[in-house]
């Protein structure tokens, strides 16, 4: 792989401290720099340069692909910038590219923000914990922390299922194994057929897609594994409402009875702009499940989970609103990015009255 035409632009992330790079025809490469984005100063890319990048960082079966499905995504390792994501798609007919960087090391929990409880929910024995949220959220790097702490604390056999990889974990304690979609697996719902014959303790799936994986991942966490996956809603309850949503009929309330025995935890997430700018911050909401919950996704009264996560303080459970009251005391967002993000407005003004 012949990286020239893309390592000053990489160069340039990297003394940025960016977490994206975004190739577009027509204006010049753009950084994301603490969720905004930063133009580069300098002539506007073309067609031209994207095919050289695009051509430069695929072989001939990632180029097959991409003429054929006019979407990829891999990850490479590069010497200065270290592990990226790279996404191909085409507009107007020509390819752009958008790059993610995944960072050298996974940081500590405290340095996430993350809530103690996160160390439990990783220390499970079985069942299933869900990682959701908007793209960019940090869903990803919350996933491989607890694979991390896993890693280094149970002698185990880790696999992860993931499109493509981000972080590379070393053998500790256990045995991590890591296959990329396209790369050592055809599909999530197919390596998670054969990821059960392999012996797994814990299971990792980079993203519910569609009803097979799902099944199959529930059929995992009832079985003794334990498995983390990631999926894209916004808050706890409609991450439950989009599993349950996607199967209908009789098959929808033997998922309903299998999420509610298997599920041992759910985190919703996103990233905030800090006072300052210069970083972001993580905001949360957090459920727990307790008897409670299990009963409540049980039998379908998801309205009431926002009354659990209140009452549920004593078990770590946090609201979203109420994370971002905290954020907002401790001087860590402003008040405009607290009411923004908030479910209901009115409670953060009435505090802050």
């Amino acid at each position: 792989m012949n990286t020239g035409a893309l390592d000053p632009l990489l160069d340039t992330a990297v003394e940025y401290e960016a977490s994206d790079l975004h190739l577009v025809v027509g204006v010049p490469p753009a950084f994301r720099v603490n969720g905004e984005i930063i133009l580069a100063d300098g002539d506007v890319l073309t067609e031209k340069n994207l095919a050289t990048i695009t051509d430069s960082l695929l072989n001939d079966l990632q180029r097959k692909k991409f003429e054929q499905d006019w979407e990829l995504c891999i990850s490479f390792l590069h010497p200065k910038a270290g592990r990226m994501r790279v996404t191909f798609y085409r507009r107007n007919a020509t390819a752009e590219l958008s790059l993610r960087f995944c960072g050298h090391e996974i940081p500590g929990r405290e340095q996430l923000g993350l809530p103690a409880q996160i160390d439990e929910l990783a220390r499970k024995p079985n069942g299933l914990v869900l990682i959701t949220g908007p793209t960019g959220a940090g869903k990803t790097t919350t996933m491989n922390y607890m694979v991390n702490l896993i890693n280094q604390e149970r002698r185990c056999k880790i696999v992860t299922i993931e499109d493509p990889i981000e972080f590379v974990h070393d053998n500790r304690c256990a045995i991590v194994v890591q296959q990329e979609v396209m790369t050592d697996v055809r599909s999530f719902h197919r390596a998670l057929i054969h990821v059960l014959r392999q012996d797994p303790d814990v299971i990792v799936i980079g993203e519910l897609r569609d009803p097979e994986t799902i099944a199959t991942a529930l059929t995992a966490a009832e079985t003794g594994h334990l498995v983390f996956a990631t999926m894209h809603s916004p808050s706890v309850a409609q991450a439950v409402e989009r599993i349950v949503g996607v199967f209908e009929g009789s098959t929808q309330r033997q998922v309903v009875l299998q999420l509610a025995n298997s599920l041992q935890g759910i985190i919703a997430q996103e990233l905030l702009a800090a006072v300052d700018r210069n970083r972001r911050v993580l905001a949360y909401e957090l459920v727990i499940a307790t008897g409670a919950v299990r009963n409540i996704v049980r039998e379908n009264q998801l309205h009431q989970l926002e009354n659990i996560l209140q009452m549920g303080r004593k078990e770590g459970m946090v609201l979203m609103d109420n994370c971002l009251l905290d954020l907002y005391s401790k001087a860590l967002i402003t008040y405009d990015t607290a009411v923004s993000r908030a479910r209901n407005p009115d409670k953060i003004a009435k505090r802050n009255g």
